[in-house]
């Protein structure tokens, strides 16, 4: 029997149920909605979690979609999901957990005894390092981003090289090699010595049933390569790159790029002008280093040193 939350299943079987994670102001209970498949084989455990930040919802998309594939008694080992962990950011359509005002992605490991945020990260991190490979689906929020794969614990680490292989295996494309700041999942989890990765499935204001589908293939890559499921799966190259500029407006007005989402830029190359709205020139930014133009912001109006885009550096083929 293997039991996640109230969620419980023999061999051959599958369950869902609530991971309870405390109470609402009115003192109902709040219980995240998680999974369990419970392969009719022996082998090992993938746990995959979504909408850890509240309005990334194509992550929640590839659970609704990859659930009902899932046959019991044709898996070997256990695939433990929680469908939304940022459970309060997610019922009001927010990035961040508005009970703490904390983004849930910088709580892990967490604190069982902490804030709202924390004891929702303590719970979840008990499942990820239950398992034997932990995927964490994201993406770019409200900002455009092309699919990529970010691998978080660092280049120095001893499972850096296995979590870089699971990020290929997904093969979203991209990979971000880049350590990541601490209180990321694919940070800490790596530290209790399961690979872990965050794939950043696009970026859009709701969800995207492109990056859906990417996101879906890339679970069943895993569910194929790790021998979860029958077949053969071979890992295509992916581009990676192991370093990350961002770009902000040097003065306010309104934004036009120069550059389109997964495009090479050279150093020097313009990424976006700033116009005034009467469509005078008052800004042109260019490319500190060569690399992929990554991300954008989605809405065109910026002000004075507001965040506008980001361009992946260091680029090779992993």
């Amino acid at each position: 029997m293997v039991r996640f939350g109230t969620a419980s299943a023999v061999p051959g079987e599958m369950d869902t149920g609530r991971l309870e994670v405390g109470e609402t102001r009115d003192g109902s209970s709040v219980g995240l909605p998680v999974a369990v498949v419970n392969g009719a084989a022996d082998g090992k455990t993938l746990y995959i979690q979504a909408a850890s930040d509240g309005d990334e919802l194509n992550g929640v998309g590839v659970v609704q979609r990859v659930l009902p594939r899932l046959d019991p008694s044709e898996i070997a080992g256990t695939i433990l999901v929680c469908g939304i962990v940022n459970y309060h950011a997610f019922q009001v359509a927010e990035h961040r957990n508005p009970i703490d005002d904390t983004k849930m992605n910088r709580a892990y490991p967490g604190d069982d005894t902490g804030t709202s945020s924390e004891r929702i990260a303590a719970a979840t991190f008990d499942a990820a390092i239950s398992a034997d490979y932990v995927v964490d689906l994201h993406q770019g929020s409200t900002s455009r981003m092309i699919e990529e794969c970010r691998v978080r614990c660092g280049t120095r680490h001893r499972l850096h090289s296995d979590c870089l292989e699971l990020a290929k295996v997904f093969g979203c494309g991209h990979i971000l090699d880049q350590k990541g700041p601490d209180g990321q999942l694919a940070r800490a989890a790596p530290d209790e010595g399961v690979p872990t990765i965050d794939p950043e499935l696009g970026g859009c204001v709701g969800w995207d049933e492109d990056s859906i589908r990417k996101g879906v293939d890339g679970v069943f890559n895993v569910l194929t390569y790790y021998d979860f499921l029958d077949g053969h799966y071979s890992p295509t190259p992916q581009t990676r790159a192991s370093g990350f500029e961002q770009y902000g407006a040097p003065s306010g007005g309104l934004v036009d790029f120069q550059a389109d989402l997964g495009e090479r830029v050279s150093r020097g190359e313009p990424l976006f002008e700033i116009t005034d709205v009467f469509g005078q020139e008052k800004a042109t930014i260019t490319a500190d280093s060569s690399g992929i133009f990554w991300r954008s912001r989605r809405l065109p109006q910026v002000a004075t040193g507001e965040y506008v885009c980001s361009v992946g550096t260091d680029i090779d083929t992993y």
